[in-house]
């Protein structure tokens, strides 16, 4: 009876490696080819602007927003997706962008809290709801909070007051201005659906 001990089927999966034997998964050209020390680089199209970094590939969007683009609006508050401080929109639906990685993100737009305004420094209607309505109270959280709002009204949850709250629901505050930012929300959901 022949055996085989536990050192030659390390030994035979290490030749087969060795021999350059192909992911399953992942064929050639489906990722950015990575440097040797695990950089890759990545275009993002930040608020309309196209930007070239060179990032880790375990750079999250959220990251390469605030450490390398230094656009500090996206905020980081869990870090684990459960708070929505740092939500943005890419390619037009909301995201967690602590939970996004940034090489995911390739060549797509991602909208921020920075390009809300206007050219001419006019206020998205949100942002102004939110200024008129006082729907934020220390401001941690408001960003995230509009670009949800956002997304909301622009995916037709927004008619009821409990839609709004449903589908607001990822979005945390701690000062809870909750009454507040459903009133936002309404305020605005008017002037953006007839815009």
């Amino acid at each position: 009876m022949t055996t085989i001990t536990r050192r030659e089927v390390i030994t035979g999966g290490a030749a087969l490696a060795a021999i350059g034997a192909s992911p399953l998964t992942a064929g050639e050209g489906d990722q950015p080819a990575a440097a040797a020390n695990g950089t890759v680089a990545v275009r993002l199209i930040v608020n309309g602007q196209p930007r070239e970094l060179t990032l880790d590939v375990r750079v999250t969007v959220l990251d390469a927003l605030r450490e390398h683009l230094h656009m500090t609006g996206s905020k980081k508050g869990c870090d684990q997706g459960q708070c929505g401080a740092c939500t943005v929109h890419i390619e037009g639906e909301r995201v967690l962008s602590c939970l996004t990685l940034a090489v995911a993100a390739q060549g797509k737009r991602i909208d921020t809290i920075e390009g809300l305004a206007g050219a001419d420094g006019q206020l998205h209607p949100m942002q102004q709801a939110f200024i008129d309505q006082d729907g934020f109270q220390c401001g941690y959280c408001t960003p995230g909070q509009i670009m949800s709002a956002i997304a909301c009204v622009r995916e037709g949850h927004a008619k009821t007051d409990a839609d709004i709250r449903e589908y607001m629901s990822g979005n945390l505050c701690r000062c809870a201005a909750y009454p507040n930012i459903v009133a936002s929300i309404k305020q605005a959901r008017d002037s953006m659906e007839l815009g």
